[in-house]
């Protein structure tokens, strides 16, 4: 009896690691508050959000692939109220993406990320630069001729990858694979050649599975990485590299799950995170924000 009870007991051990590893939840967020259902048949297939920087309390957002090469402005009512069309580029597999800084220290850059791929197939993946837009009156289009195309390759084989996110401070691109557990973490330092095709650095595999979104806040002292179950938050009380933040143990953040939800991003004052579902599968899409308590 007592060898079938310690039988029984791994067995059930195994069975709950299967699902996937189990956190601390997260006290220090409340319940995500819906701010706005997604009308506008433009966003159709939202496959990321990233906080604004030169236009205060706005959100960038994109379509995934097979939709054009654009790049929305959207209020928090989720209101396009700025497009600005990639000249020449293609949206491939377009999956995530980031605002951060660049080459510019007075300027701020968004960075399109072309580095999905279901079916692994693709040698290489993109990243487009460029100069973070400021809305104007009376502007709803704005068509962008002036951006730099980061071309890299993986440096084990082709795979899928759905996160990307940038180092505030040292400028890093971070690239997380998707389709594999454990999820590997790759880099791009920091100044990344725009006329070379590069290879990714392997830094670290992350014991989580189906990576399709992630953030770093702006005062480089949290990260945030989602599935389409989870979210999982890091915490550090001062800057740290983010190979050395993730060696920290993250909290899960209480999630209300979302159909096909891909996106996340943080305020960029740290007071919280959004999260919006891609809209189908007869579900309604809406805006959510994350409210982080009084720290």
């Amino acid at each position: 009896m007592k060898k079938l009870l310690i039988i029984f007991t791994l067995a059930l051990h195994t069975g709950c690691a299967q699902k996937g590893p189990l956190y601390t939840k997260a006290i220090e967020f409340l319940p995500g508050e819906r701010l706005a259902e997604l009308k506008t048949s433009t966003l159709k297939e939202v496959s990321d959000l990233a906080a604004s920087v030169n236009n205060p309390g706005m959100l960038w957002a994109h379509n995934d692939s097979g939709n054009g090469a654009d790049v929305y402005l959207v209020d928090k009512n989720l209101k396009i109220q700025l497009t600005c069309k990639l000249k020449n580029a293609d949206n491939r597999d377009w999956e995530d993406m980031a605002v951060g800084p660049g080459p510019d220290p007075d300027k701020t850059y968004i960075y399109m990320g072309d580095i999905g791929d279901n079916n692994a197939r693709y040698p290489y993946k993109y990243i487009y630069r460029f100069e973070e837009p400021v809305l104007k009156p009376g502007e709803e289009e704005l068509e962008i001729t002036a951006f730099d195309t980061i071309c890299f390759q993986l440096p084990d084989r082709k795979k899928d990858t759905e996160t990307l996110f940038i180092d505030p401070q040292s400028r890093d691109l971070y690239i997380v694979s998707k389709r594999e557990k454990p999820v590997v973490l790759y880099t791009l330092r920091y100044p990344y050649s725009t006329s070379d095709t590069l290879t990714a650095e392997s830094v670290m595999t992350l014991p989580l599975k189906e990576i399709v979104a992630g953030d770093f806040s702006a005062d480089g002292k949290n990260i945030l990485l989602k599935n389409y179950e989870h979210i999982y938050w890091w915490a550090v009380p001062e800057y740290k590299p983010v190979t050395a933040i993730f060696q920290e143990q993250p909290k899960e953040v209480p999630y209300k799950e979302e159909y096909q939800g891909e996106s996340i991003a943080w305020a960029r004052d740290g007071s919280g995170f959004y999260t919006i579902s891609e809209k189908g599968g007869g579900e309604k899409s809406y805006l959510y924000f994350y409210k982080r308590k009084s720290r």
